[in-house]
């Protein structure tokens, strides 16, 4: 069964629609992140120093090289009240891995995320949100990306005072326009059956250059 055959029949994770995207223009797609519905534990990447949660996908392309993404599969965007701003993000201490992914690797770390509801969370509408939540394919590289967070939240601790927190380790936001917009909702659902090239955006442009990420 081809891995579009796959995708079709659901036998991937969330990410396979993003990984569908980035096959319909050019690439070919290693998904490091099928180890997990085998074995319940996310892929790894192993050094002679560590080893340290791998992103998703390995993508390759004659024209720049290969490429990890993390891919996520997400429904809406979070409203920012302290700035006003729509922002998602993912797990703290992935990202710190990812960093070490790029260091270790000298290879680009793309964070992609995925929006395909345009009607904002409750909490966010109790808070005077824009009444449309930003929806379809969102990213930009680590390297700019560490340079332009938003803010971070604490680990989830149900026992603290006021705000409790996200996830195990917290979390790390990024505003809407510290991403690049790649594809439109209806882009990346058709995205199966479509062949598109490859967005500027991912070009060798983003490849680090004298060792630095």
């Amino acid at each position: 069964m081809t891995f579009v055959e796959q995708l079709r029949r659901g036998q991937t994770l969330g990410e396979g629609p993003i990984a569908a995207w980035l096959m319909s223009r050019g690439n070919s797609v290693l998904p490091v992140y099928e180890k997990e519905i085998d074995t319940g534990k996310g892929p790894q990447l192993f050094t002679s120093k560590a080893g340290f949660a791998a992103p998703d996908l390995l993508t390759f392309n004659k024209a720049r090289g290969p490429i990890f993404v993390e891919a996520k599969y997400k429904t809406v965007f979070t409203w920012y009240r302290s700035r006003n701003v729509w922002t998602t993000g993912i797990d703290l201490r992935h990202y710190d891995e990812y960093k070490r992914v790029a260091e270790e690797t000298g290879l680009p770390v793309w964070l992609l995320f995925f929006h395909d509801r345009s009607t904002p969370d409750n909490k966010d509408l109790r808070w005077n949100c824009p009444l449309d939540s930003p929806t379809g394919l969102y990213g930009n590289c680590l390297s700019v990306l560490m340079h332009c967070e938003s803010h971070r939240a604490l680990p989830k601790d149900t026992q603290r005072l006021g705000h409790v927190g996200h996830g195990a380790s917290g979390m790390v936001y990024w505003a809407e326009h510290s991403l690049v917009k790649l594809a439109t909702k209806e882009d990346v659902l058709g995205a199966i059956d479509s062949g598109c090239p490859l967005p500027a955006y991912m070009s060798a442009s983003c490849l680090p250059s004298g060792g630095s990420e």
